[in-house]
């Protein structure tokens, strides 16, 4: 990010309420407003100067139709850097955030949750991406016969998750072959890491298929099928709240609204942006062009890292217009992803108990 040019008191005490009340009016602002505010003790004609050098430096900027000035999405990074002050969350929604994230949920319940929450309490887009563990625990498993060679897959993992997978199978099998099957993985795996679960059945497969019984041959194809494999890691995220974009951005083209809608359904561009956030600790603001994707230049991402363990997870964050309540939206998503963090940590302590 190229260094801002320098400002002066004056300046910054004018751009902070040039901001504070774009954000808050969507217009155009005047120097004659600003002169009106019963905050600033500045004549009107060191108002009108002040405003031309903002201008010149790239902070504000005035539209064609408009005698007033808008924030610049530079204006918008020294506000948020320099001159912003974070509001704290009202107890209501403090309540709300806490009394949804219940650790008693699965963690993909509760990565939900905090999407939905994000959006409820911001008023626009939230997104948190699926947690990416390095050992997903096996707890317990269960292969039920379904018709047409069929079967559906039943897992408990790391206590709460419980995943339900439908595979075709080479041959029809019975209850009890099934069952017999799912008893041999849980006495023999269960506490164990699944995608190693799987990796050293196929390897039993391959060495010692002569040897094999029926009992091996089907909780082997059953694991190789049912089981979560390396193709199952890659990242994914729940979005809330797209809707919400459709009134705070009530400026913007249908067009480019429906653009930003596919990005969010095809999910690489977002997914990038957030993977990049798991580099940072804490809050992580792209104003406009600065999160390198021009589907988002008219837009702002807050994102903050969750943890489970002490370890960073995942990703949440808040996609909304660069005039975003940044007071509020900031301790909003820094809120959510503790809280988070601590609702996983509760799912992760139980199971140590």
């Amino acid at each position: 990010m190229s260094e801002l040019p320098e400002t002066s008191a004056k300046e910054q005490i004018l751009l902070k309420h040039l901001v504070e009340r774009y954000i808050l009016d969507g217009q155009p602002v005047a120097s004659k407003t600003l002169a009106e505010s019963a905050e600033i003790n500045i004549s009107s004609a060191t108002i009108r100067n002040v405003m031309a050098d903002l201008e010149a430096k790239g902070y504000v900027a005035s539209p064609h139709t408009s005698a007033g000035r808008i924030p610049t999405q530079q204006g918008y990074r020294l506000f948020v850097d320099n001159l912003l002050t974070i509001q704290p969350l009202d107890k209501i929604d403090l309540t709300q955030v806490s009394r949804q994230l219940d650790p008693d949920m699965s963690a993909h319940e509760l990565v939900e949750s905090a999407s939905g929450i994000l959006s409820e309490v911001t008023h626009m887009a939230g997104l948190v991406t699926i947690p990416r563990r390095d050992r997903t625990i096996l707890r317990h498993l269960e292969f039920l016969p379904l018709s047409d060679q069929r079967v559906l897959v039943i897992l408990v993992l790391d206590d709460h998750e419980v995943q339900n997978r439908v595979i075709q199978t080479g041959a029809e099998y019975t209850n009890e072959q099934l069952r017999e099957a799912a008893n041999f993985i849980n006495q023999s795996f269960v506490g164990q890491d699944v995608m190693q679960i799987r990796r050293r059945l196929i390897e039993s497969m391959q060495s010692d298929r002569k040897d094999m019984n029926s009992l091996m041959s089907t909780a082997i194809e059953m694991a190789e099928k049912g089981l979560p494999g390396a193709d199952d890691e890659t990242g994914d995220y729940v979005v809330a709240g797209q809707e919400n974009l459709l009134d705070v951005s009530q400026n913007k083209a249908v067009e480019d609204l429906r653009a930003l809608f596919l990005a969010f359904s095809t999910k690489s561009d977002i997914l990038d942006l957030l993977d990049r956030s798991m580099e940072t600790e804490g809050i992580q603001l792209f104003i406009g062009h600065e999160s390198g994707y021009k589907i988002l230049d008219d837009y702002s991402v807050v994102t903050s890292p969750y943890r489970i363990g002490g370890e960073q997870v995942g990703v949440l964050g808040v996609v909304g217009p660069t005039r975003m309540p940044y007071d509020r939206v900031i301790p909003a998503v820094d809120v959510t992803a503790r809280l988070l963090s601590a609702a996983l940590g509760g799912i992760r302590s139980e199971k140590a108990d």
